[in-house]
């Protein structure tokens, strides 16, 4: 129940702020690493912002499945989290950035050619994924995901790396003083 209520509030929030995007003027919302996903606004009067001179270690837990056609909403929540801190001028090379990827969302990482021979289209998070890595972000998809979906290392696009498992990646990066935020 809670894991539902906490996918409902996140595609809730995704919505949300895609439906304020649209609303506000020209030049509102940046996207100052990541083009086109993630849109940030700086409000002047805002606390609590990043420290360029600081490093900052997150491990991003990616679950949620894509609606068919579209891209993952927790890839989206990555690339918002990077531009937030690119927009207040904290250089990409201070975020060591992880995500693994298990669960509902494993099909986001296949190659072009798997997801479309599986789905029928093209897989929308591939510009996202490759502009993730550009940003300095580990992808990674859990080694035993692959295998509960029945895909194999093969089937993955070549910007995502397989672990072991989602979850023995959890308590190393964690172990290692990676906060994790679930997506």
């Amino acid at each position: 129940m809670h894991i539902r209520f906490l996918a409902l509030a996140l595609v809730a929030t995704v919505a949300i702020s895609t439906t304020a995007a649209a609303q506000q003027p020209a030049g509102f919302w940046t996207y100052p690493a990541i083009p086109g996903i993630g849109p940030v606004h700086v409000w002047p009067e805002s606390g609590v912002r990043p420290d360029a001179n600081t490093t900052y270690k997150a491990v991003f837990d990616v679950t949620q499945a894509a609606k068919p056609g579209e891209g993952s909403p927790g890839l989206a929540k990555v690339a918002r989290t990077i531009n937030a801190f690119a927009s207040v001028g904290t250089p990409l090379t201070h975020l060591k950035f992880v995500v693994i990827i298990h669960g509902p969302a494993t099909p986001i990482v296949l190659a072009g050619d798997k997801y479309q021979a599986k789905f029928g289209h093209v897989n929308p998070d591939l510009a996202l994924i490759e502009a993730l890595k550009k940003a300095g972000v580990d992808v990674k998809v859990c080694g035993n995901a692959l295998g509960e979906h029945q895909f194999t290392p093969a089937d993955v696009n070549p910007d995502v790396s397989v672990a072991l498992s989602a979850l023995s990646t959890l308590v190393i990066l964690q172990n290692q003083g990676y906060a994790v935020l679930s997506m």
